[in-house]
Order: structure tokens, then sequence, then C-alpha cells
């Protein structure tokens, strides 16, 4: 049995994703792949379950490719949330709104999710991970410092658990790690190996 990268060669892999943490990540198992991206308003029903809106918003990124999308080319499309007391917390709009988010994750216990969908010969298939992380209590120094130095104003939760933030400031981490950057990569590996096989059969 040949590895992922050999069974991937006859496809054309499109990240639809400007995330530099999610085109990183992917970089460590597919040698080859396009970044490509567009505006997606990313709004979920109101009585839809926590655990889903992450693979809610991935599905609807991927639905937006699928008039484009040519055959043997595979679209794989992500979101991050991070929910702290059945409350979703997205990326930050001020240092104010990092401010607060962070004081509620400061010593506390939070989950992250990421949602990833694969579109492939309008097929559209959909997972999600979740990872839990607890914070040790944050000074309010280090949570200005952090916000002024590393403005973490493209990530969920107000945080890159890959910068000073998860350094000092991460207790433990329950689940994959790659999850909370913002690709759950051993899942996607897998999936990516499912459809793969199924398209073969």
């Amino acid at each position: 049995m040949n590895l992922l990268k050999d069974n991937i060669k006859h496809l054309k892999v499109k990240l639809a994703s400007k995330s530099p943490r999610r085109q990183e990540l992917l970089g460590k198992i597919i040698d080859d792949f396009e970044i490509v991206s567009k505006e997606i308003e990313e709004v979920y029903p109101e009585n839809l379950e926590i655990s889903s809106v992450a693979s809610y918003l991935a599905n609807l990124k991927a639905k937006s490719y699928k008039n484009e999308a040519q055959k043997n080319e595979l679209y794989i499309t992500a979101d991050t949330v991070v929910v702290f007391n059945n409350e979703v917390l997205g990326k930050p709009n001020s240092k104010k709104d990092g401010v607060n988010m962070l004081k509620k994750l400061s010593g506390n216990t939070h989950h992250v999710y990421t949602g990833v969908s694969l579109l492939l010969n309008e097929e559209i298939s959909s997972f999600y991970d979740v990872t839990k992380v607890t914070f040790y209590k944050l000074k309010k120094e280090e949570i200005n410092y952090y916000l002024d130095f590393y403005r973490p104003m493209d990530k969920a939760g107000s945080y890159g658990i890959q910068d000073w933030m998860g350094y000092v400031g991460i207790k433990s981490i329950e689940g994959d790690f790659f999850n909370v950057m913002g690709l759950p990569l051993h899942k996607l590996y897998k999936e990516i190996e499912k459809i793969i096989s199924k398209k073969n059969e």
C-alpha cells in the first residue's frame, strides 16, 4: 500500500484558506497544493448545536466551490471555533474584545472545534475534531502584552497555541494539538485516504 502522498498525485489539491497556520500544517502531509480563498459570510443558524458550528461553516465554504470545482480537484475547507461556557468565541473585533475573551479563558477550560470539509467530484464529506484546553490564570499585564505584541486578531478565541500564549499560558491539552492550530492532521490524513480509497473502488 502506497503512502497518501503517492496516492494523491492524480488529484489537484486546493486548500481554501488564507490561514498561514493551515497552509503550514497541510504542507506536513501533502507536498503539492494550491491556495485559494473567497469571502464567505460566516453565519450559522441560532438553534445550531454549538458542537456543530465549525462543521457547518466548513461545509458552507465547501459548497461555495461546488460549481467551479473540476474533476479530480480536491478542495479542503476548514473552520475553527473556541467554545467556552456554551459561547462561541470567534476572532476578536478589537483589543477590548480580545481582552474580554482572554479574561474568560484565564484559569478555565474551553474546547476548540475544527470542522473540515473535503469536496471531490461534486461530493462533500465532512468531519470535525475537538480539543480540550486549560489555561493558567493570566495576569492583566500578560494579556495586554500578548495582545499588543502578538496581535492575534486573526485567531479564534484571541490566542495562538503555537506562539507566546501557548508557551506561558497553557496548563494542559487533551486531544490533537494541531486541531487547535486549525487542522486536525491525523483525522484529515485518514479522511483523505478514505475518500481516495472509495474513489478507486
